[in-house]
């Protein structure tokens, strides 16, 4: 008879096999663990990125146009005050194109006469901007009979530069004298604009050489917060109609609040001293042109939030802006606030 042969059987025990489930779990957390905390990293980091390139971005909007206020070629806005009837808006007086005012300022209210679409952001500041283009062509010929002015056809581009296809908001300068109007007629390809007969052509010289007036496209711009394409607040740039209409453009997202101060002349603004001696809220600066004319000095504050949420928890605190305290957040998103001072160079005594 053949002896049955038994094979032992190998295995694990309960003991040994809760034992190597615990080890495993203890692993896997720990994977976990740092793919969150990766992950929050990576989170703050995009959050902070996003946020610095929007604030850059929004501050260098603001800045170049800041810096234009008060620009009408030679004759800046410090001019004046020195020359009689140095400039001459044929606007009505306070009205939403009255470019009598260079900067005007609105804390927490909608600017005069002006409707924006979308709608301004409560809680929000708004500026408007009235200046003539950096760059102009000159004039070669002017029939104040006929009221219109020439240039040459092939420069044409150089006042549709920033957008603008179509302008039909001008401003005719030398070193002397200013108009600010909207033509009567514009024939690009002829490099020709009929003037309004209220514009005094015959106070401005030519030359078929070009110059000394020059022929600007003039600019109406509001900066204020609106709701963007996404939802969520945007630093917006409205182009003011002269019936008060705008037409806007999104510039920058995730821009949600925007305050500013206004640094004041020491003197009256028919004899600035160049000095800044107060800072103020728009209220404080007043309502009147000759009061606007004192401002020299702009700063404004800037409130930026990421996209998305790019923190695991909320700040404690919430943003202020020049003392103005934002609505405190709990969507976890990744907030700052940048702040700059711009010098209104046409403002600047001397120059």
């Amino acid at each position: 008879m053949k002896a049955n042969s038994k094979k032992k059987i190998g295995g694990l025990s309960l003991i040994e096999l809760m034992i190597a489930m615990l080890i495993g779990s203890i692993l896997m957390i720990g994977v976990v663990q740092v793919f969150g905390a990766s992950r929050t990293a990576y989170q703050l980091s995009e959050g902070m990125a996003r946020v610095q390139e929007n604030g850059r971005f929004a501050l260098d909007y603001l800045q170049r146009d800041l810096r234009m206020a008060g620009h009408f070629g030679c004759v800046n806005d410090q001019a004046r005050g020195q020359i009689a009837g140095a400039l001459t808006s044929h606007f009505t007086a306070n009205g939403p194109m009255d470019f009598g005012f260079s900067v005007r300022g609105y804390d927490n209210a909608n600017p005069t006469g002006i409707t924006l679409s979308p709608a301004r952001r409560a809680g929000t500041d708004v500026i408007v901007l009235r200046f003539m283009s950096a760059s102009g062509i000159p004039i070669t010929a002017i029939d104040p009979a006929g009221s219109t002015v020439d240039v040459d056809p092939t420069k044409w581009t150089v006042l549709t530069d920033g957008g603008v296809a179509a302008p039909t908001l001008f401003g005719v300068a030398d070193c002397a004298f200013a108009d600010v109007f909207v033509a009567d007629s514009v024939n690009a390809g002829g490099g020709q604009v009929g003037v309004p007969t209220t514009v005094d052509l015959a106070r401005y010289g030519a030359s078929p050489e070009g110059g000394p007036t020059m022929l600007y496209r003039a600019e109406s711009v509001v900066y204020y917060i609106g709701t963007g394409a996404g939802g969520q607040p945007s630093l917006w740039r409205a182009r003011v109609n002269v019936d008060g209409s705008s037409v806007s453009e999104e510039l920058v997202e995730g821009i949600e609040d925007m305050q500013f101060r206004y640094g004041m002349d020491r003197r009256p603004a028919a004899n600035p001293s160049g000095y800044i001696e107060t800072q103020g809220s728009a209220a404080d600066v007043g309502t009147s042109e000759a009061e606007w004319r004192r401002v020299g000095q702009i700063q404004v504050a800037l409130l930026a939030a990421s996209p998305n949420p790019a923190a695991s928890a909320q700040a404690q605190t919430a943003p202020t802006l020049f003392g103005v305290s934002t609505a405190a957040a709990t969507d976890t998103r990744y907030r700052t606030v940048y702040e700059s001072t711009i010098a209104l160079r046409n403002r600047l005594y001397g120059n």
